[in-house]
C-alpha cells in the first residue's frame, strides 16, 4: 500500500504539473495574440510616420538574402519568426524602392550600407542593386560602406560606394567563383542502393553525384566557361567602381599568401594597400564621421538615421486604380500542384497567370523568373498559360533573375520578349529521369521479395527490386519525347531550326551573356528595363502602374502580413532565441541532394521527367 501511495501522489503531482504547464500555455499564446490586437489598433490610430528631419542617414542594413517573394503564407512567416526560426530575407524591390526614393529624398543627405550580416544574392539581384545605389550616387549624395569583413557579394555592392571604410580586424575576402559538389556513387554501392539515372543532354550534369565518383569532362568544361564568365564579369565591374588597374584582383589573390606575410598578416592593411577599401576605422569612429558631416539624433547620442524597414513607410503608396502591367513571381524549385511562395506550383502559378489574364486592368504581364527548374509537366502547365495569354492579346515579357534554368528557361519560351541580366543563370535544356533501387541492400538485410503480377509493367518499377531493362528503355524513351517537345518549344519560341537549339541545349547551363550569344534570350537588362517593355507593348505610358498577382489572402493573413514583420520579432527577441545547431554547409548540401533523390522515387507517378539544372546562382 505504501509503494501504492507513493505513485499515487508522483501521479497527482505530474498531472498538477502538466495543467500549470498547459496553463501557462494558453496564457502566453493569450498574450501573443493580445499584442497582436494591441499592435493592430496602434496602427489603426497611427496618422502615418512623423516627417524625417534634415540631414538624414539612410542605413541601408541587409541582414538577409535578397528574394523576389517572401516564402511561404504571412502565417507560416510570423509563426517561424515567434518560434525563433524565421528564414531571413528580404524583398530586391524593397532595396530598389528605398534606394531610388531616397535618392529623391531632400531630407535623406546620405546611404550608410551595413553588410556584416548580409546574407547574399546572385549576381543579378547583385547587379539591380548596384545598378540602384550608382542611381543613389548620380543624385549628387555620398554613399558610405562600413563592414566589420566583406565577403565576395557583399563587397560587389560596398565598391559603388563613395568611400568604403574596413574594421582593423576585418578583411575583404573575394575569392573567385566555383564549387566542389559530393558524389555519392561508393557511398550508394557500399549501401546497395543504385541511382538509375536516365538522362539526354551531354551537359545535363544534375544526376552526375549519384553515379559517378567526380564531374564528367563535360560538366568541368561547362562549369568552366561558366564560372570564368561570371568571374570576368564580377572583377571588371568592381576594378571599374574603385578605378584599379585591369587584372588586379586576380594578381592580388596569386599574391596573396606573400603580401599577407610581408604586413605581419594584418589583412585590413592589404585591403588599403590594394586599394580595395578608403580607410581603417572602428565602429566608433565611422559614427563620428557621420555625426561630424550629418546632424545628432534626438538623444543627441549619434547621428541622425532611418533603417531599410523604417523608410518603407515613407514611400509613396501605389495606386491601385487604372491600367497596370501584371507581375508574376516564380521564384524556386518547380513543382506539380499547388505551391506557397518559395516553390513554383504549376497548378498554382498558371492559376496566378490566368487571373492576370482574366483581369481588364492587367494590360500586359511580366513573369520575373527565380528557378532552377524541376518538374517538366509543371513547367509545361506555366508556359500553356502564358502562350493563351498572348493569344488573348496581352503582350508577355519574361525577366530573368539570378536563375533561369532547364524548367526555369521552359516557362520563359511562350513571351514576346524575354530580359536576362548578364550575370543570370540560364539555359540547362535537358532532361532527366532517376529510378532508385535498393535490392541488394535488402540482400544485405536478408530480406527477399517475391510474388505474381499479371504484366512484366506492374513490377516493371519496384525500388525493392533491379530495375527491370524494359522499364528503363521505356523511361529513356520517354524522357526523350519530352527533351524533343523542350528543344522543338525552344526553337518555335526563338525561330530557330531544331538542331541549332540542340547544338546549344544539350542540358548545357550559360550565362546571361552566353545565353544572347547563342540567341537564348532577346537581349540584356533589368527588371525595370522588362516593366517598360511591357508598358510600351500595350501601349501604356512610361510610368504605368505595376501591379503583382499574387494568391487571394483571408482576412487573417491580411492581418499577419501586415504585423508580422514588426510585431513577431519584437516577440520573439523578448522571448529569447532557442538553442540549436547548425550543420555545416557541405553537410546541408548532401541532405538536399540526397533528400530530392528521396523525393523523386516517392512520387506518386512511376517515374517523373525532371528538367533541373541543380544549380545556384553563384
Amino acid at each position: 500500500m505504501g509503494v501504492k501511495s507513493v505513485f499515487s501522489g508522483l501521479w497527482w503531482a505530474i498531472r498538477k504539473f502538466w495543467a500549470v504547464l498547459d496553463a501557462s500555455r494558453r496564457a502566453l499564446l493569450n498574450l501573443l495574440l493580445l499584442a497582436l490586437l494591441v499592435a493592430l489598433v496602434a496602427g489603426l490610430m497611427s496618422r502615418g510616420p512623423a516627417p524625417l528631419k534634415d540631414k538624414t542617414t539612410l542605413v541601408l542594413d541587409l541582414r538577409s538574402s535578397l528574394v523576389e517573394q517572401f516564402s511561404g503564407s504571412p502565417r507560416d512567416q510570423v509563426m517561424a519568426q515567434l518560434r525563433g526560426n524565421a528564414q531571413k530575407q528580404t524583398r530586391l524591390r524593397d532595396v530598389l524602392a528605398t534606394l531610388d526614393g531616397a535618392a529623391k529624398d531632400p531630407k535623406i543627405s546620405t546611404l550608410l550600407l551595413d553588410l556584416d550580416e548580409f546574407g547574399g544574392a546572385g549576381m543579378a539581384g547583385l547587379h539591380e542593386v548596384s545598378a540602384a545605389l550608382q542611381r543613389f550616387k548620380a543624385s549628387g549624395k555620398k554613399i558610405i560602406a562600413y563592414g566589420d569583413s566583406f565577403d565576395q557579394r557583399g563587397y560587389f555592392l560596398a565598391a559603388q560606394a563613395s568611400e568604403i571604410y574596413l574594421n582593423p580586424l576585418g578583411m575583404v575576402m573575394i575569392e573567385g567563383f566555383g564549387r566542389y559538389r559530393n558524389y555519392y556513387k561508393d557511398a550508394l554501392d557500399r549501401l546497395g542502393v543504385s541511382a538509375n539515372v536516365l538522362r539526354v543532354g551531354t551537359f545535363k550534369s544534375f544526376g552526375e553525384p549519384y553515379f559517378a565518383n567526380g564531374p564528367s569532362p563535360a560538366s568541368l568544361e561547362a562549369d568552366s566557361y561558366l564560372y570564368g564568365e561570371l568571374w570576368t564579369r564580377y572583377t571588371d565591374a568592381v576594378e571599374t567602381a574603385r578605378k584599379l588597374p585591369k587584372g588586379s584582383i586576380a594578381a592580388g589573390i596569386e599574391k596573396l599568401p606573400e603580401t599577407l606575410a610581408a604586413l605581419g598578416g594584418d589583412a585590413a592593411k592589404m585591403a588599403l594597400q590594394a586599394k580595395l577599401i578608403d580607410g581603417i576605422k572602428t565602429r566608433d569612429e565611422v559614427r563620428e564621421l557621420l555625426l561630424a558631416r550629418g546632424s545628432k539624433d534626438d538623444k543627441g547620442k549619434s547621428f541622425r538615421r532611418i533603417n531599410l524597414a523604417e523608410y518603407q513607410a515613407y514611400l509613396k503608396p501605389t495606386i491601385e486604380q487604372g491600367p497596370a502591367v501584371g507581375v508574376v513571381v516564380a521564384e524556386g524549385e518547380i513543382v506539380d500542384g499547388v505551391a506557397r511562395p518559395g516553390r513554383v506550383g504549376g497548378d498554382s502559378t498558371a492559376q496566378l497567370i490566368r487571373q492576370a489574364r482574366e483581369d481588364d486592368k492587367v494590360k500586359a504581364l511580366v513573369l520575373r523568373v527565380n528557378s532552377p527548374g524541376g518538374s517538366a509537366f509543371a513547367s509545361e502547365l506555366i508556359r500553356r498559360e502564358l502562350e493563351l495569354t498572348r493569344k488573348a492579346g496581352k503582350p508577355v515579357v519574361v525577366s530573368m533573375g539570378d536563375v533561369a534554368a532547364s524548367g526555369g528557361y521552359w516557362i520563359s519560351m511562350a513571351s514576346d520578349e524575354v530580359i536576362a541580366e548578364a550575370g543570370t543563370v540560364t539555359g540547362s535544356i535537358g532532361v532527366f529521369a532517376m529510378l532508385p533501387t535498393g535490392d541488394k541492400l535488402l540482400e544485405k538485410l536478408s530480406i527477399h521479395t517475391g510474388g505474381h503480377t499479371t504484366t512484366w509493367l506492374a513490377g516493371g518499377y519496384d525500388p525493392r527490386r533491379p530495375l527491370d531493362p524494359r522499364m528503363a528503355s521505356a523511361v529513356q524513351s520517354g524522357i526523350g519525347h519530352i527533351y524533343a517537345e523542350f528543344t522543338s518549344k525552344a526553337a518555335a519560341a526563338r525561330k530557330k531550326t531544331v538542331a541549332e537549339i540542340d547544338a546549344v541545349a544539350q542540358g548545357r547551363v550559360w550565362t546571361g551573356a552566353q545565353a544572347l550569344e547563342r540567341g537564348l534570350v532577346d537581349r540584356l537588362g533589368s527588371f525595370d528595363d522588362a516593366i517598360k517593355s511591357a508598358a510600351a507593348k500595350a501601349k501604356l505610358g512610361a510610368d504605368a502602374r505595376v501591379s503583382y498577382v499574387e494568391g487571394e489572402m483571408g482576412p487573417w493573413e491580411r492581418l499577419l502580413s501586415s504585423l508580422g514583420e514588426v510585431t513577431a520579432p519584437a516577440i520573439a527577441a523578448a522571448m529569447g532565441a532557442e538553442l540549436g545547431l547548425s550543420m555545416p554547409r557541405a553537410m546541408q548540401e548532401a541532405a538536399a541532394e540526397l533528400g530530392f533523390a528521396a523525393e523523386i522515387s516517392n512520387g506518386r507517378k512511376p517515374f517523373g521527367a525532371v528538367v533541373h539544372c541543380l544549380c545556384t546562382a553563384p
